[in-house]
């Protein structure tokens, strides 16, 4: 079974919701802890052979996690991981695009991620602005307004006025 079988198999099958979150907590602290290491060298680029990045970034030579952590980051690098090929000695190369991974950490709602100050080191402020407004704007739903004599959107072939527009 590979490291990220097991990182899903634990995420998935957990049965005892006090480890779950005992687990999901040390997990969020490492994550935090490598994002903080990541942007504070400002590069855009890690790479290294699994096992000596996931120490590199904190995560011990725990590679179940680590592989956590590259599922999180995956869709966000230039060039995507094979994650079932992740072994020890798999060079692993994190090209990572930082606009993409702050619009993640909105989508996932990981406020403890995307408020680290350590941000400044990659995206200017007025950058990060934009991002999260362009984010925000993104989830508002806009529908268009259907007029009286325009034809009824559940394809009867009436107007609005005498079909589902009657009752309003």
């Amino acid at each position: 079974m590979s490291y990220f079988s097991k990182w899903q198999s634990q995420i998935e099958n957990s049965t005892n919701p006090t480890e779950y979150q005992a687990f999901v907590e040390h997990y969020y602290s490492l994550e935090k802890d490598a994002y903080e290491q990541i942007l504070t060298e400002g590069k855009a680029s890690v790479s290294g052979q699994a096992a000596k990045l996931a120490k590199k970034l904190g995560f011990g030579t725990d590679l179940v996690i680590f592989l956590g952590f590259l599922d999180g980051i995956n869709s966000c690098l230039n060039t995507e991981l094979d994650l079932e090929a992740v072994v020890e000695d798999t060079e692993v190369e994190l090209a990572i695009d930082f606009e993409k991974v702050y619009w993640k950490m909105h989508e996932a709602k990981a406020d403890w991620l995307y408020e680290l100050p350590s941000w400044d080191n990659v995206l200017s402020a007025d950058r990060r602005h934009e991002i999260t407004k362009s984010y925000r704007q993104s989830k508002i739903i806009h529908r268009e307004k259907i007029g009286r004599n325009d034809p009824c959107p559940c394809g009867s072939g009436k107007k609005y006025k005498a079909c589902c527009g009657k009752n309003v």
